[in-house]
């Protein structure tokens, strides 16, 4: 199938069969992919480009894998505790809110106390049996006493441990890197990282579909995967979503060598790699979908990023650095505004759970945490309507009485809010 027959099926409402997807391996025009992924991202998100205001957590630099590209990873030794005290996670995050911050971002090794004793005994001092318990008690304070929304990337999980966690957070989510079970072996870079494992990874996010829980996940481009392993790897983000509905968001992010790394001296990859990677995914997955590109890894090529197909930036912290990417400052969101604007869209703010979930709270979001997600809506008038490209708009009189529910306003989408706004207006 040729472009023109991709862009024929996108606007007709279907996305394209998966042997035409992998056949955009061969396709080396990228400047034409990304004219199709703007109009295709266009047609789902109008002039609307968003970003997460968060702060960024790192509950725990010990990790049982040994990515060979990761400087985030620790050995006990290197550093001064094994977990982030739970009152100095609070204080971060009350500091956040301070500043605006709606989202506390944890983010974590992979279950250290499988090969730490440190880990372990740090755990039984504090009275917790393993690392994810920690997660919840510290995901529950944030949420009971700062008012901010957890996301939580806790890497993978099985079916219980997903289902306390959704109990404290609005979100989560789990990175497959990459779908090709050969960047495991010897020599390749998730070699020594059981967790990095792909049919694992997707068991994650197939059981966190089944919980109905608002994930994200992505691929890491030029880690040593093909074009074609790259395709393969969002087909089965596509297929796992197709079973569930619950991706709110799709990352493409560029690989960064980093010093003291095993791949330090490994090449980056172009910005005509990550503009086609971008592009393919907006085809893959459609208008639909949010794709999200992190602004601090493309300093200087934002507007391109945004050219190529996606609607988001990711979380932006005012306050907290990229622990994953600590030489990769963000971009001051002045900064970010500007970049945007160049593409021709307007920069706004968005919660860690996306509108049409948020939306629909029985389904998407845990009892507990409903009344913080819908005071985050109504305090911000976080109305979204996709397609629009109109975006935070005030719907304070929403919050005046049930009446308010035959307002003006038709959208789809800002119906979908009257519940969540009529929540806060009654708490």
């Amino acid at each position: 199938m040729q472009l023109a027959a991709i862009r024929e099926c996108l606007l007709a409402g279907s996305l394209p069969a998966a042997g035409d997807v992998l056949a955009l391996a061969a396709v080396e025009d990228t400047a034409a992919l990304a004219a199709l992924g703007r109009e295709v991202r266009d047609r789902g998100h109008g002039d609307v480009v968003t970003y997460s205001p968060k702060v960024f957590i790192p509950l725990t630099y010990l990790c049982r894998d040994v990515c060979h590209y990761c400087t985030f990873a620790r050995t006990p030794r290197h550093v001064s505790h094994a977990y982030l005290p739970i009152d100095e996670v609070l204080e971060l995050c009350r500091r956040g809110a301070r500043v605006g911050c709606r989202e506390a971002l944890f983010t974590l090794g992979e279950k250290p106390e499988l090969r730490y004793r440190a880990a372990r005994q740090a755990l039984a001092a504090m009275g917790f049996a393993s690392t994810l318990d920690y997660v919840r008690e510290a995901a529950r304070r944030v949420l009971d006493e700062t008012g901010l929304l957890p996301h939580i990337n806790a890497g993978c999980m099985d079916a219980g441990e997903i289902a306390r966690l959704r109990q404290v957070s609005a979100s989560m989510g789990i990175m497959l890197e990459s779908a090709a079970a050969r960047l495991c072996e010897k020599g390749m870079p998730h070699y020594g990282s059981p967790d990095k494992d792909p049919a694992l990874r997707l068991q994650t996010l197939e059981l966190a579909g089944r919980a109905a829980v608002p994930f994200t996940s992505g691929i890491l481009v030029g880690i040593g995967e093909t074009r074609r392993e790259r395709l393969e790897s969002l087909l089965a983000l596509r297929r796992v979503h197709q079973r569930h509905g619950h991706l709110q968001e799709v990352i493409v992010q560029n690989f960064r060598a980093k010093p003291g790394t095993l791949m330090a001296a490994a090449p980056e990859p172009d910005l005509n790699e990550l503009l086609w990677s971008i592009a393919v995914t907006r085809l893959v997955f459609g208008p639909a979908m949010h794709i999200q590109a992190p602004p601090n890894l493309s300093p200087g090529v934002l507007p391109q990023l945004v050219d190529a197909g996606i609607d988001d930036w990711g979380g932006v912290s005012p306050l907290t650095p990229d622990h994953v990417n600590p030489e990769a400052p963000w971009p001051h969101l002045d900064e970010l505004a500007r970049a945007t604007a160049a593409a021709g869209k307007r920069l706004e703010q968005r919660l860690t759970i996306y509108p049409g979930y948020a939306g629909s709270p029985d389904t998407w979001v845990d009892p507990a945490v409903r009344p913080a997600v819908a005071r985050h809506m109504a305090d911000a008038a976080l109305v979204w309507c996709r397609g629009t490209g109109s975006a935070h708009r005030d719907v304070a009189h929403l919050t005046h009485a049930a009446g308010a529910r035959r307002a003006t306003l038709e959208d789809p989408d800002v119906m979908l809010y009257e519940q969540v706004v009529l929540m806060a207006a009654c708490n």
